[in-house]
């Protein structure tokens, strides 16, 4: 059975609710279950148009009068650093970067706790125990890291950010990061995607993803930032216009999900 539903995943889609992102629209999402074996290969596969994934569930949007979600992925070798963008990196340059196992860890919890308590009290991650904080972050078929940013104090070092990223055959896809709240004036958030895309740049890897871009959202206007800045519509991977932006037209229902699986071979990341 399993075997089966890998070769042909079940697609599904949620019920709609109302967006986080616009006011006055709702949302729903089409997705599928990641399972161990044939994980990565579907997760690239699916990356490759658009979703996104979350735990064991690979989803893109699939609203039905609106197409302001686009996955967005940066460029890796065209990208220069902005002035402001060189500014922090020269604010965050004290920070040591880890890779490690996706494995919870309380300093991590804590952190995630300061984290949301600070710039998302009202957020749907609001109240999450340490139990769906582990899961969050160890239920993963496929290849991820916990990127954390740390600094030394007192002969000992102290996590102040944390990104769980996959990586995919072509480039890191940053699937959620958090940071201690008082490091936001050095605007960290912007620097661990200014790492991602350095760490990725160092790989070989030509992408990094950020997520969805979300047009008329001002949250998620500093993803276009980055440039130069891809985002998946119509079908296909397009530099993005904001003179051909429409959220009232939807393609991606009209185009197939392909089921086609390239090869694949990972860059060696050790912990």
């Amino acid at each position: 059975m399993r075997h089966s539903l890998l070769k042909h995943p079940q697609f599904y889609v949620t019920a709609p609710q109302d967006c986080p992102y616009l006011e006055g629209k709702l949302e729903r999402k089409l997705f599928t279950t990641l399972y161990e074996e044939g994980g990565v290969a579907l997760n690239a596969s699916l990356s490759h148009q658009g979703f996104r994934r979350s735990q064991n569930v690979i989803y893109r949007p699939s609203c039905s009068d609106c197409n302001a979600c686009q996955s967005a992925r940066v460029k890796v070798q065209e990208f220069l650093p902005s002035r402001s963008q060189k500014r922090v990196n020269k604010k965050n340059n004290h920070l040591v970067r880890n890779l490690k196992t996706p494995w919870a860890r309380e300093s991590h919890y804590a952190l995630f706790n300061r984290y949301l308590n600070s710039r998302h009290a009202d957020g749907g991650m609001a109240g999450m125990d340490e139990s769906e904080f582990s899961a969050m972050i160890e239920e993963t078929p496929v290849n991820t890291r916990l990127v954390e940013y740390s600094i030394y104090k007192e002969g000992r070092s102290i996590p102040v950010a944390v990104c769980l990223s996959d990586l995919l055959e072509d480039g890191l896809s940053m699937v959620y990061s958090f940071f201690e709240p008082e490091m936001a004036k050095n605007s960290i958030g912007t620097y661990m995607i200014l790492d991602h895309i350095r760490l990725a740049r160092e790989a070989g890897l030509p992408y990094v993803y950020l997520g969805y871009w979300v047009q008329g959202s001002q949250k998620m206007d500093y993803k276009s930032k980055f440039q130069p800045l891809e985002t998946y519509r119509n079908g296909g991977w397009k530099a993005l216009d904001f003179g051909e932006q429409n959220p009232d037209e939807h393609p991606l229902d009209s185009q197939p999900i392909s089921r086609q699986v390239a090869a694949i071979h990972l860059p060696l990341i050790n912990d």
